[in-house]
């Protein structure tokens, strides 16, 4: 059974996923949504999607029954308002990371979806990565024995422009939603929520962080320290450490291609795991596996961890003095 996919937004993320789409079995693109009409129809006309129109008409059209998910590739902030409407549809819902602007609006949104019964997941692409699955199944087998440690960083050079996106603090800008929330899951992903965050980090003149050096702390002593930045391109490479041994994420970690595990005593030993297309492919495929299963929550990205990585987020942009709203969107 083909799966329909609405898409709110157009931008960048919203293409590259459109992209993949198209490499996805049984999945097609059935309605564009945007604040401008014009958008939404070329965007459409560009994929082949036989529906466009405003945000509004896309919920509309997930409660006629005409998209069977929507995906929001809008700012951060925009997320919480499309969500929210989504779930009132009834339409279940893949969301981009990060999930909102803020701890109490991804409550909100986690809430209104296990009340409705809805089909919600965070869009955290990399914990789909064929290589990403085979760096959990290493763990979970114990094959470099008790995670102790993991180490990330994400780090990518953009000239500040105050009306960028990127750097607008109105749209979620700055290094850590953008960026931060990689690494974040990741060491969420493996260790669990912690139990203390500190952060210490730079900020842009308009207030936006331009980088961040965040250290996850547990009460039984494992750690995790993670790093990002607007200001450089870093190697974006992502270090599990165990007690038997180690195993590196090979650079980019968030869309990677290989490991290297290395356990004590014994030569490295590199596991290639090539993804489909951009990447994208592997986390519509677990969308589509949970609604041809009936399910309302991933097992592999349960709303609990988006909360503790939302947590994590909103307590390292605290700590820099920053703090992100919301932002409606007009239905």
């Amino acid at each position: 059974m083909t799966t329909r996919w609405g898409i709110a937004a157009t931008g960048g993320m919203a293409a590259a996923f459109a992209s993949d789409l198209v490499l996805t079995d049984d999945a097609e693109i059935a309605f564009v949504g945007s604040r401008a009409r014009s958008s939404a129809a070329a965007f459409a006309e560009r994929f082949g999607a036989p529906g466009s129109g405003t945000y509004r008409d896309l919920v509309e059209a997930g409660r006629r029954g005409d998209v069977d998910v929507v995906y929001v590739a809008t700012p951060h902030p925009q997320h919480h308002d499309l969500a929210l409407a989504a779930i009132e549809a009834g339409t279940p819902l893949l969301v981009e990371k990060a999930f909102t602007a803020t701890l109490a609006g991804a409550e909100e949104v986690v809430a209104a979806a296990r009340a409705a019964g809805v089909f919600c997941m965070e869009a955290m692409w990399t914990r789909f990565q064929p290589a990403v699955a085979h760096l959990r199944d290493l763990v979970a087998a114990g094959g470099v024995g008790e995670v102790l440690l993991v180490q990330a960083d994400f780090g990518a050079q953009r000239d500040f422009d105050p009306a960028s996106r990127l750097f607008d603090l109105a749209l979620g800008g700055g290094s850590i939603l953008d960026l931060g929330v990689y690494p974040i899951s990741l060491a969420q992903h493996l260790l669990g929520r912690p139990d203390r965050v500190t952060t210490t980090g730079t900020t842009y003149p308009n207030g936006a962080d331009r980088s961040a050096a965040i250290q996850l702390s547990y009460d039984d002593g494992r750690a995790a320290s993670l790093t990002c930045t607007l200001a450089s391109q870093t190697p974006g490479r992502a270090l599990v450490v165990g007690t038997e041994g180690s195993i590196e994420v090979v650079p980019p970690f968030y869309h990677p291609s290989a490991l290297v595990v290395r356990r004590n005593g014994a030569e490295p030993a590199e596991v290639e795991r090539l993804p489909t297309g951009r990447g994208y492919v592997h986390q519509a495929e677990e969308v589509q596996r949970c609604l041809a299963a009936g399910l309302t929550e991933s097992p592999l990205m349960p709303l609990q961890d988006t909360l503790d990585v939302m947590w994590v987020l909103e307590e390292a942009l605290g700590q820099l003095g920053i703090t992100i709203a919301e932002a409606p969107v007009e239905l």
